[in-house]
């Protein structure tokens, strides 16, 4: 059996999975909060603290620093990878639906990574989409970190910023050396950006743009690696305001009103 650690990145109590080999729940931002039985991010080498900017990727660190396994992923308290696709329905037995030791392995077999199903946009590219709902100032100054510190990466960063979809939530799964080589990659890069960006000046809701650009990043970083892709379904484990999150998309494209908060 090979040894998967799929961490259950959360800030609060709530429903978990019975296998607790393949998931484990983590703590994000731990870091001067009560503890609430879960693994706390802010053992070891960590940067719990910074989980307000960075949102799940502290958890992502804390992995990367000091979990010990052949495959590691990253998935959320309320989003999982799914056997097949479906809706969040009340009373959904979470055990029946996502993931299970067998399924990874099963994947993990002929593809190298792990990842949810592409997030379609339509009409709008991923950095049109960044620049409505946030700020695309953001991006812009990623590419110039992209361009000074990692510039065999600068193409994909184009052309990744043109596309029209990609794979988004941070979730993936991939042999623990891949996932190494990507937060050895990324971190950096992020810290670059925080230093660049004056977060005194945000609300708690924009200032978690690090975990935000991190997303359209990991679709940078693949996209160059050329490893071999498994795409499967996502769920929510709690119902989503489809009409809200509508809603506040057009808002963004047509009448310039950016997100202020998660749906």
């Amino acid at each position: 059996m090979k040894n998967i650690k799929l961490i259950v990145a959360t800030h609060k109590k709530f429903v978990m999975p019975y296998d607790m080999t393949l998931y484990l729940p983590v703590h994000v931002g731990a870091a001067g909060k009560s503890a609430i039985g879960y693994t706390p991010d802010n053992t070891g080498d960590n940067i719990s603290e910074l989980n307000p900017y960075y949102s799940e990727l502290t958890g992502l660190y804390w992995a990367w620093k000091n979990l010990d396994a052949d495959y590691v992923g990253l998935v959320h308290y309320r989003r999982y990878f799914a056997k097949h696709r479906q809706g969040y329905r009340e009373g959904l037995d979470i055990n029946q639906v996502i993931l299970d030791q067998m399924d990874c392995e099963a994947y993990l077999e002929d593809h190298d990574v792990i990842v949810p199903k592409k997030r379609k946009y339509y009409i709008e590219t991923l950095y049109s989409h960044y620049a409505h709902t946030m700020d695309g100032s953001h991006l812009d100054k990623l590419r110039e970190i992209i361009q000074k510190s990692q510039p065999t990466y600068l193409e994909a960063f184009d052309q990744v910023m043109k596309q029209r979809s990609g794979y988004m939530f941070n979730m993936y799964l991939m042999s623990k050396e891949n996932s190494d080589a990507y937060c050895t990659w990324l971190f950096p890069i992020l810290e670059q950006l925080y230093q660049e960006i004056d977060t005194s000046r945000l609300t708690a809701f924009e200032a978690r743009l690090f975990g935000r650009v991190s997303e359209i990043l990991f679709n940078v970083w693949l996209k160059e690696q050329g490893l071999k892709v498994k795409e499967v379904p996502f769920i929510y484990m709690e119902k989503v305001n489809l009409w809200k999150k509508g809603s506040a998309f057009l808002m963004a494209k047509f009448f310039g009103k950016k997100y202020g908060s998660s749906f």
